[in-house]
């Protein structure tokens, strides 16, 4: 029996965590490597045709991001998760492989003049659709028995719409242990899904350690008051209210708050506010959440499901598909929210919706996820911070920050210390050994 770590080893991102039990080996995650973690995603460093069974714990492109090129570089297993990740699989995978293909063919015009040889994709559309047909989907507490004395179960980790973690049973010449892989944490009070559900027994613990040296900001549950208020002051100065969202989880978040907002009336500037959604994968993502989430719910959602209401749909609501949906948004100055990805402003449509708000004082820029250190929302913020104005470069162009810049640091979908520590002294006999993943060395 061995275990071995290939991904989020003294790193944040590319989790990918083997086991060799029995004849048989598991890969838990093949996840991408991303931002300052990014050395070498275009490689498996080992023999993908010796893995036999993969198990995702969540369909986050750090966890599930290179199952592509696995299958590429030769593996023809089975792939193991909670039905819900394989839903967000499909559209994350297919959109993650767009984006290798139109930068391979960028590079690749580039390049031509250049004299140099064609990139070629780290992987394409054909391989994650023959990554799909590799998938078995279950539901929580499932026990899926494999070859080579070894099961598995996957139990809610509340971190993202079908997270899990997974808990593995291995038997090798008679030696019996059980391992726990926790995938990502989730933070508690989450809207829509589940805490993070208790697991109490386990011989070794491989758990992350994201926010692992600090505790989140802020516990409160309901954002809807503080959310409101910044609207109400918006639009009352005749502004547009922008907020970058990572388009599965966070923006399926905001949405429910805005249903509440909406419900219980606490705009009185402008009570019937349009919000649109640009956002192609989170429009995906969302019609998705709209689906069969039975047995996935937390209480207060599954009671409004049971009463007949839709979770994250409301008056107002629009969902932009096409660019030219996009540029619209920008060619009036009407108030309105606008909820757009890349979530650090590095990407995607949301720059442009910067460009033409960012300057304009009567707005409001809205940040509601971690923004890593060099990214174009970090700069905001810092800039913020520092009570002072100043210009961040957007799409080759200077742009001056002049709009209310809020930060909700509080809304994270992942566990910090303290629910971190608390969830490690859950076990009981403690593990004989945790290994510590998913952060820095330090």
């Amino acid at each position: 029996m061995k275990l071995t770590f290939w991904g989020a080893a003294r790193a944040v991102t590319g989790s990918c965590h083997r086991l060799d039990c029995g004849g048989r080996t598991l890969l838990v995650d093949c996840g991408l490597q991303q931002g300052r973690d990014e050395l070498d995603s275009n490689r498996i460093p080992f023999s993908a045709a010796e893995v036999d069974y993969v198990a995702v714990t969540h369909a986050h492109i750090d966890h599930s991001g290179r199952l592509p090129l696995l299958v590429k570089s030769g593996f023809h297993g089975r792939i193991i998760t909670t039905r819900l990740t394989f839903e967000l699989m499909q559209i994350m995978l297919r959109d993650s492989a767009h984006i290798q293909e139109s930068n391979a063919e960028y590079e690749s015009r580039k390049g031509k003049r250049a004299g140099h040889e064609p990139v070629e994709p780290l992987y394409t559309l054909q391989d994650v659709e023959d990554t799909l047909a590799l998938v078995t989907p279950v539901e929580y507490g499932d026990m899926v028995e494999l070859d080579g004395g070894l099961r598995l179960r996957f139990t809610d980790a509340g971190h993202l719409l079908g997270s899990a973690y997974v808990e593995v049973w291995a038997e090798e010449s008679g030696v019996k242990k059980k391992l726990v892989f926790s995938g990502d944490i989730g933070n508690i009070h989450q809207p829509i899904i589940r805490d993070p559900q208790p697991i109490t027994e386990a011989d070794y613990v491989i758990m992350e350690r994201t926010y692992g040296d600090r505790n989140h900001s802020s516990v409160e549950v309901d954002y809807t008051d503080d959310l409101a208020a910044i609207l109400d002051r918006t639009f009352a100065r005749g502004g547009t209210v922008v907020i970058p969202a990572f388009a599965v989880g966070r923006t399926q978040e905001l949405l429910y708050f805005f249903r509440t907002i909406k419900e219980r009336g606490l705009v009185r500037s402008l009570p019937n506010f349009p919000v649109y959604l640009d956002s192609p994968l989170a429009k995906a993502a969302t019609q998705i959440y709209m689906g069969d989430l039975s047995g996935y719910l937390d209480a207060e959602a599954l009671e409004l499901v049971e009463n007949g209401r839709r979770i994250l749909t409301f008056p107002g609501l629009y969902l932009c598909e096409s660019t030219d949906d996009s540029r619209a948004l920008n060619s009036n100055t009407d108030p309105k929210v606008i909820i757009s990805a890349s979530g650090m402003c590095d990407a995607g449509r949301i720059r442009h919706h910067l460009k033409h708000n960012l300057w304009r004082p009567e707005c409001s820029v809205v940040f509601v996820g971690y923004q890593a250190e060099g990214s174009v929302g970090r700069r905001i913020l810092e800039m913020s911070a520092a009570g002072g104005h100043g210009c961040v470069k957007i799409l080759g162009e200077e742009i001056a920050v002049r709009a209310e810049i809020v930060n909700f640091p509080g809304l994270s979908s992942h566990a910090g210390l303290d629910e971190l520590v608390r969830w490690a002294e859950g076990f009981s006999p403690r593990p004989k050994e945790v290994f510590v993943v998913h952060g820095d060395a330090d």
